[in-house]
This record gives structure tokens, C-alpha cells and sequence, in this order.
């Protein structure tokens, strides 16, 4: 295909990724990353703005349900291994790591589950407010400020915490290379009906043939699981 680049015309490639067009072309280059991180910024501030207001309810049916603390931080491995604090609305229980500790210890289905996809099918922590800020994604909504901080992107692969990293053998540096993203190509290829060795392969695959274009398709399709709820838990 034919691909107008800002340092001329170019021809290049064309493939798809988990069914969205992707076009090839030099991401990398430094003028382009820096105007891609300010693009990031700047829809994530606009974003913020609109949906303060939701945020503002959110917070309040957190606090008067369940109390505090509102939003949760999460310690996840980031760009070249620094590791951030992520950002969520709480959707657990407070004590919500005893919880876990004393289920792993009673139930080996749920063990045997957590040790495979580091998540419950059933998760007896989550809260009823936290199963439907989940299920719309909302939770999320805080990751705007590390957006903004610098920290993730919009779109790329799913912020792992630092015990997850070995699980990703010689794919952890393809994950250490980019930001993590708010959304990605997990997300919008089956979420948590996917298999773990599926979500590392979609890192891999995006981080390999990422654009802006694709970034852009992910982001609308997005939208659409969002409303549809496809994979949510």
C-alpha cells in the first residue's frame, strides 16, 4: 500500500492484527514518539474533563457503600522495568488480599486457576459496586492520570505486576520496550475469556506491528466491548 509518511512518500507493507488493519512505518523515529506521548496527553486531559462528572458519582457510591479508600494503586512494571503505581476505583474489598491468601490456602480449584491466569473466574473480593464499575470498564477510568504522568499510554499492553514478568519469557522484552496501555489488544480481542499464553502472544503481536493507525482502531473498537460487556469480569 501506498503510505504518506511526514518525511515524504513511502511505500510499505500492510498486514492485520487480531483483525484490525495495520500499516507499517517508523514509529520509533523521536519526533514521532514525542508527538504520539503529547497526543496521549492531550486526549486523556480532554477525556478526564468529560467524564469527571461520572467520576465524581463513582467516587461517591464507593465512599457511601464501602467506605474508603476510593481508588485503589496497584504496582505495575512499566517501560524499561521502572515499576508505577496504576490507578483504579476499588472495586475489592478492603481486606481484599487476606481474602485471596485464606482462598488459595482452602480451595485448590481456585488456586490451581490463580496460578494459571492470575485471575478468579469467581472472585469473591470484588464488591457489587466493583462488579459493575468492571463490567463497563469504569475502574479504569483513573489510569487517565498516568496517562498523563507519562506512565501509560492509551493504548498498549496490560500493565503486569512484577511477579508476571518471568511468565512472559522472551516476550518480556517486547513488554519492557513500549508504556503499558489503558486498553490494547487484549482487550478487544476477548478480554478475560482469553487464556494467559493468549494475552502474553497479543503483546507480542502489537508491540511488533504497533502504528498509530492501529492504535486509533483499538481505540474505537474498544468503545464497543466497553458497551457490550464481551469478556468483562
Amino acid at each position: 500500500m501506498i503510505h504518506i509518511t511526514p518525511g515524504g512518500l513511502g511505500v510499505h507493507t500492510a498486514s492485520f492484527v487480531a483483525g484490525l488493519p495495520v500499516a507499517f512505518g517508523p514509529r520509533d523515529e523521536p519526533y514521532r514518539a514525542v508527538a504520539w506521548k503529547v497526543f496521549n496527553q492531550v486526549v486523556a486531559a480532554l477525556l478526564l474533563l468529560l467524564f469527571s462528572p461520572l467520576m465524581a458519582v463513582i467516587a461517591i457510591c464507593i465512599w457511601r457503600v464501602d467506605g474508603a479508600p476510593i481508588v485503589f494503586a496497584h504496582y505495575r512494571v512499566g517501560m524499561g522495568g521502572k515499576v508505577f503505581p496504576c490507578l483504579k476505583f476499588r472495586s475489592m474489598v478492603r481486606n481484599s488480599e487476606q481474602v485471596l491468601q485464606e482462598l488459595l490456602r482452602s480451595d485448590p480449584a481456585a488456586r490451581d486457576e490463580w496460578i494459571r491466569e492470575q485471575k478468579l473466574s469467581n472472585d469473591p473480593r470484588i464488591t457489587p459496586i466493583g462488579r459493575i464499575l468492571r463490567k463497563l470498564s469504569l475502574d479504569e477510568l483513573p489510569q487517565l492520570f498516568n496517562v498523563l504522568r507519562g506512565e501509560m499510554n492509551l493504548v498498549g499492553p496490560r500493565p503486569i505486576m512484577l511477579c508476571e514478568l518471568p511468565r512472559y519469557g522472551q516476550v518480556r522484552w517486547h513488554y519492557l520496550s513500549v508504556k503499558p496501555g489503558m486498553t490494547g489488544l487484549w482487550q478487544v480481542s476477548g478480554r478475560n475469556s482469553t487464556s494467559y499464553e493468549e494475552r502474553v502472544e497479543l503483546d507480542r503481536n502489537y508491540v511488533e506491528k504497533r502504528s498509530e493507525w492501529l492504535d486509533i482502531c483499538i481505540l474505537f473498537r474498544t468503545l464497543g466491548v466497553v458497551i457490550s460487556g464481551h469478556g468483562a469480569q
